[in-house]
């Protein structure tokens, strides 16, 4: 292998800044940019940008491309679709793949019940259907989330994320009907019990008859990888059970793989009532997936769910091919080699560098979280700062947390140990380097 990442320009490239003067003027401004590079073509766990620049990817497009990239059998699998047919609408006429993939879900996501599966083409779609779904079954109105949550863009699933900059900003009034409820971050002192007895509280408040679903995520995603206190899931799954409310587990981003076992929810022995994919499903094309009980699931009436798109063929035939990577009896105890390598080379810095407040996660879905000793003042800063000397030195990694302090790192599932190595060397000597910076300022 070819040793990465490999540097022939600066970081982004004299052809990567021409393209994205030409993106500023032609695409809207809304559109953030993590690093401003074109890419050309990817491996199993880089990606190679106009310049002829190697970069290591510890992204994997915010969790999409768990199978890498430019997974072979992704794209043999879509290259065979895309010879017979592109579309139809599964609502006007079916295919098989739509059925296949939700099969799949039926059978590996989980809880011991009947199951059923509506597919779909974006994770914001997903949980908007989710809650629909549970108000039809229900009969009720609102939706309870938790503090630090992000589930999506539209305009529902803005009221139920809880970060205002840069998604909330500007783009209200929201849909109501939407109460926060406190999240048990073991970081900052919050505790399972005391979250769950304030998470009673707002039902009781609200009314016993109020609340149609509670999302949770396992792990948080944007929120800043925060695994829950011990018994924080299994204490919702108590008191969604006891006052009749939807259960729906949001695991668009830690599931498929991503935490060394197929769902995250599976680590805390908890089942959704709904469970919620999309994601890494799609192997990189756009799929999303709502999978629950089949009374619940059922209780839309028919043409109450769909969309154009939804399920798109390509994309099903993608997924089946994630699925086959996923059954590869060798990947997931690979993922918890990932957490490992992570964990090895960053948990030493908890000692040496007081900034660095906590390295958290599962399999391959680890943070690094940068804080002032002793409040836990969050450091936003710092983590830009290292986030960009990453990127200069030809590694991807993205930031994230309510208040942007956190470095996330979501590898392939498939990264090759050299190159993950690699990246978290870079990584590790980022850290190093801007905490020297800041000591000597």
């Amino acid at each position: 292998m070819t040793t990465v990442p490999l540097l022939r320009t600066e970081i982004p490239g004299p052809r990567s800044r021409e393209l994205h003067a030409q993106r500023e003027a032609a695409v809207a401004a809304g559109f953030g940019i993590t690093l401003p590079v074109f890419i050309a073509r990817a491996g199993t766990s880089t990606l190679e940008d106009v310049d002829g620049n190697t970069l290591i990817d510890l992204a994997s497009g915010i969790a999409v491309t768990s199978v890498g990239a430019a997974n072979p059998q992704v794209r043999a699998n879509v290259a065979a679709q895309l010879e017979l047919f592109t579309h139809t609408c599964f609502m006007v006429t079916e295919y098989e793949g739509f059925v296949r993939v939700a099969e799949w879900l039926n059978q590996h996501i989980p809880g011991d019940f009947e199951k059923r599966t509506a597919l779909f083409s974006t994770g914001a779609e997903a949980v908007e259907n989710a809650v629909k779904i549970a108000r039809a079954h229900t009969g009720r109105p609102a939706v309870l989330v938790i503090d630090e949550a992000y589930h999506g863009r539209s305009l529902l699933t803005m009221a139920m994320t809880a970060k205002e900059h840069p998604y909330k900003t500007s783009f209200g009034p929201f849909p109501d009907a939407v109460v926060r409820a406190p999240n048990a971050n073991p970081l900052r002192g919050e505790g399972a019990e005391p979250a769950l007895a304030e998470v009673e509280r707002l039902i009781v408040e609200h009314g016993r008859e109020y609340f149609a679903a509670l999302v949770v995520e396992p792990i948080q995603g944007e929120g800043g990888f925060v695994v829950p206190a011990p018994g924080f899931l299994r204490g919702l799954r108590r008191i969604a059970d006891e006052y009749g409310i939807v259960l729906v587990v949001d695991e668009i981003q830690s599931g498929l793989g991503r935490t060394g076992r197929l769902f995250a929810s599976e680590h805390e022995g908890v089942a959704g009532d709904i469970t919620l994919t999309a994601k890494a499903l799609g192997g990189g094309l756009p799929l999303s997936a709502v999978t629950g009980r089949s009374d619940i699931m059922d209780a839309a009436h028919p043409g109450g769910l769909g969309g154009t798109y939804a399920g798109n063929p390509l994309a099903c035939a993608a997924a089946l091919a994630v699925f086959d990577a996923l059954d590869e009896p060798g990947l997931l105890p690979r993922v918890a080699g990932i957490e490992q390598t992570i964990r090895r080379h960053l948990e030493p810095l908890l000692t040496e560098i007081d900034a660095v407040a906590e390295v958290r996660g599962r399999g391959a879905m680890m943070a690094v979280e940068f804080a002032d000793p002793g409040t836990l003042a969050p450091r936003s800063d710092l983590a830009q700062r290292i986030a960009a000397a990453c990127h200069a030195a030809g590694v991807l990694a993205l930031t994230c947390g309510t208040h942007g302090n956190v470095i996330r790192l979501l590898p392939p599932l498939v990264i090759e140990e050299p190159v993950l190595n690699a990246g978290l060397e870079i990584l590790v000597a980022s850290i190093r380097s801007v905490a020297a910076e800041e000591a000597a300022a």
